[in-house]
Formats: C-alpha cells, structure tokens, sequence
C-alpha cells in the first residue's frame, strides 16, 4: 500500500509540472483566411470570459469568430481560435506578451515580415537580436506583443551596435581649430564681423512664415476615423457594390476614443473590410473595419450589425437599443 501511494504521489506530480509546462509555452502564431490568430486549449472551469480576459478579446467577439453559442460555454480541451486584432496586438514598440512565429524552410528575414502583416524588418532585427537576414529552420522569432494585462509582460531593450561610439566626429574639432589659426594673422578682424550682423537679420523674419502655415495644418483634421484611407484604397481596388440601410445596435470596447479606430460586426462580409457608415438623422459618417459575424449570438437578434461605442457617438447617436445606420462596401 506504501509503494502504491509513492507511486500516485510522483505520478501526480509529474502530470502537474506537465500541465504547468504546457501553460507556460510560447504563444506561436498561426494564420487563415480571416487574419494571424493564436491556438488555446480550454482548460477547466475557463469560459468565454475568462479566455476573452487572458486574451483581452470581448467574449462575445471570441464566441462569434469562432462560430460557437456563447450561451453553451466551453468543452475542457476544446481549442479555440484567438484573433490578433488592433486591440489586442502591436507590432510597434517593444513591450508585452511576446508573440512568436516559426520558421518555414528557406524563409528568410523578408517572407517573415510578408507573412506577419509586412513588421518592421528593423523591428524584427530589434526584438530578436539578429545579425544576418538569414533563418534556420524552426527558429521561433518575436513578430509582436500581445497586450495583456492578464499575461506576463517583457520589455526588450534594443541592441546598441558597437559601431555607433566610433563613428562619433572626433577628427571634425581637430581640423577645425586648424583653419581659423591660419586665417586670423593674414585678414583683418573687421571682416568677419560684417557677415556676423547680416545674418542676424534675415533668420528673425524667415522662422515667422513657417509658424503660421503649422498652425493652420492641424485644422484640417477629421473625425471619420483612422480607417478613412484604406477605404480609399479599398474601392480602387473593389468598387461598391452594396448601399443599404440596417438596423444596429453598439457593443463596448476601449478602442476609439483617441486613435479614431472604429470597428463593428456584420454577417457575410470579410474580417477586415473597411466599411463606410452613414447616419441618416444628421449625415455624419465614419470608417470602420470589420472584426467578425453577428450570427450565432442570442442578443444580436433584430440586428444586423453592431459598431463601436466610439464609433457611435461619432455619429451622434445616443440611443443604446436600437437605431438606423445605412452601410456602403
């Protein structure tokens, strides 16, 4: 009896510093037709809220991505899709959770930007160190940070090239002092004082001119959104082909309200199409992209899309329930 318990005892602990190593992993990208995402394996007593909370995703948006019923729950070892979106992932910076890609045969530094939405190859370089542009096979590189107040977050500090002390201007204040020395004993002192006055006169008036025409510029601002330009980019490409009025409704998010990046969800469009909307009550419009589907979810009944919070009080609307939009793409 003694030996059988030792024996559960190791096997028990074995199996938890398992699950624990399985935890612990790296987050390691993965790519569809809707975008990067990320895999996770449902644990137990985890929900839609709590995986949306470690993810920072809207439970309601991770439901809908991956077309399950967020009133069923989750099924312990269910894996479930994790989309990277503005919200949650940056590929700018150098802080958070650290976002890996593995590499393929014969990609080098390039393919690996191109795959992972064009990142910097300066960033790539930055965050992993790297002194050549070519790969070995399987190497795991850092293409970005998951914003995650639920999951450890690092800081990278850059690398300082060994180059950058030496290549300072040393040998520039040597020659410098040469010239004048010589200069000073054969011409005369009133002549480099004439210049000295002239000069001082016209620099007062030319900074004045430039200061007027910036302060003009930031007028011209607007507050259709972040997305305006790509949808200007989107309809060289794909010209409209749908104008109709819908019945919406709003769904809260943080993003927005400073960086004019709307989103909403509507069925049968792709995820990431920008999207023109139009208040019909006072013709202001903005531009917002597409995150996922409507169907599936109970509470989006008699809807047939959902936009932002900040994308709904700039359009001027104050209603929470209901209300008519009327949507272009």
């Amino acid at each position: 009896m003694l030996m059988k318990r030792i024996l559960f005892t190791l096997s028990l602990l074995v199996f938890t510093s398992l699950f624990a190593a399985a935890q612990s992993k790296d987050l390691l990208v993965k790519q569809s037709d809707k975008g990067l995402y990320l895999e996770h394996k449902v644990a137990p007593k985890e929900s839609f809220f709590s995986v949306g909370r470690l993810y920072n995703v809207h439970p309601r948006f991770l439901s809908s991505y991956n077309k399950l019923d967020i009133n069923k729950g989750l099924q312990i070892d269910q894996k479930l899709r994790i989309p990277l979106t503005d919200t949650n992932f940056t590929q700018k910076g150098n802080s958070g959770t650290p976002v890996y890609y593995k590499v393929g045969d014969k990609e080098g530094l390039s393919k690996v930007s191109k795959a992972n939405r064009d990142v910097l190859l300066s960033s790539l370089r930055s965050w992993n160190k790297l002194t050549s542009d070519e790969l070995k096979k399987d190497t795991k590189l850092i293409i970005g940070f998951l914003l995650s107040k639920e999951m450890p977050s690092v800081t990278i500090t850059p690398s300082v090239s060994p180059e950058q002390p030496v290549a300072q201007p040393e040998v520039k204040p040597v020659e410098e002092p040469k010239q004048p020395d010589t200069k000073p004993v054969n011409q005369p002192v009133e002549e480099p004082k004439q210049p000295d006055t002239k000069p001082d006169t016209k620099p007062v008036e030319e900074p004045k001119q430039p200061d007027t025409k910036l302060v003009v510029q930031p007028s011209n601002t607007s507050d259709q959104g972040f997305f305006k330009s790509h949808f200007d980019q989107q309809v060289k490409k794909s010209p409209l082909t749908k104008d109709a009025t819908v019945t919406a409704g709003i769904f809260k998010t943080t993003s927005g309200w400073q960086d004019g990046k709307y989103y909403l969800l509507i069925d049968a469009v792709a995820p990431g199409t920008i999207i023109k909307i139009i208040n019909p009550s006072n013709n202001k419009a903005i531009y917002a992209k597409v995150l996922g589907e409507m169907s599936g979810i109970r509470q989006n009944e008699g809807l047939n899309i959902r936009i932002s919070n900040a994308a709904a009080a700039s359009l001027g609307i104050a209603d929470d329930d209901k209300f008519i939009l009327r949507v272009l793409h």
